[in-house]
């Protein structure tokens, strides 16, 4: 039963997330700001369609509970923009990786070590799998801002060069995919929702 209650209060704890807001917006819902466990299950969904593009061997049980669960050090550190300043995104890596340990702490040993080596897995983005999972956290983003106008790339006055190296991760595990990215980004550039630079 000790186990029965730690599993129990890790999924109750998860219920947080849903509070955790991005700065992607849900055009579908008046614009508002997507939280972070709709997001999760967003990119678990992509990936089951979009699996067939992976150039490399990938598990795709793996890439989806990877995705499930690359966010949930958030209830702890909160979201950080994904263009935001570097001294920002280097400061929410100690934040997450404390989360980590707090949160998958939660669970028995070791359902708390399978967790937190995924997710450390997913962060440092070096095997197929994680550069997968990656790639359609990165995707998801271009998908909403190019289907509302820009979205958060226009509000925050962001510059393709930063969109071209946040996605580069495709460019190996998935070229079909990269070239599909890339005609995006110079299409929003041209319709003037990213800056030229």
């Amino acid at each position: 039963m000790q186990d029965l209650q730690q599993q129990l209060d890790f999924i109750l704890e998860l219920d947080r997330l849903k509070g955790v807001y991005r700065q992607a917006m849900v055009k579908s819902d008046k614009n508002r700001n997507e939280n972070s466990a709709e997001h999760s299950w967003h990119i678990a969904m992509m990936a089951q369609t979009l699996h067939v593009y992976a150039e490399a061997p990938i598990d795709l049980a793996r890439v989806t509970i990877m995705l499930l669960i690359h966010d949930i050090v958030e209830i702890d550190a909160g979201d950080t923009f994904a263009f935001a300043a570097q001294v920002d995104l280097d400061a929410q890596e100690a934040k997450e990786l404390d989360a980590a340990n707090r949160i998958f702490g939660l669970l028995p040993t070791q359902q708390f070590e399978e967790m937190r080596n995924l997710w450390l897995e997913f962060e440092a983005a070096q095997t197929n799998d994680a550069k997968f999972a990656k790639a359609m956290d990165r995707v998801l983003p271009l998908l909403q801002n190019m289907k509302n106008a820009g979205g958060s790339w226009a509000k925050h006055k962001v510059c393709k060069s930063k969109v071209i190296d946040r996605n580069k991760i495709l460019a190996d595990i998935s070229p079909k995919l990269w070239t599909y990215v890339t005609e995006q980004i110079e299409l929003a550039v041209d319709n003037g929702w990213l800056l030229n630079e």
